[in-house]
């Protein structure tokens, strides 16, 4: 099935900005965050179709995952 992924801030560096990738239908968001060698611990937000999600909210033909990391600052 085919996701479209949206990554943010420095999650694009050396990867992309938005990207339709395809994946089983069995993934669910943490299994996109491991093919991306993304790590869990600097996720801040994750949304499915604009509504916020869980690391093992399963993917469904057509989603749009955002990723953002955690933001720091003060």
């Amino acid at each position: 099935m085919k996701v479209t992924v949206k990554l943010f801030a420095f999650f694009r560096q050396d990867r992309f900005t938005v990207e339709e990738l395809e994946y089983h239908e069995t993934n669910i968001v943490s299994d996109v965050l491991k093919g991306l060698d993304i790590v869990v611990d600097e996720v801040g937000v994750t949304m499915i179709n604009s509504k916020h999600c869980h690391l093992n909210t399963p993917l469904q033909e057509g989603d749009v995952l955002a990723i953002f990391p955690v933001i720091g600052g003060g």
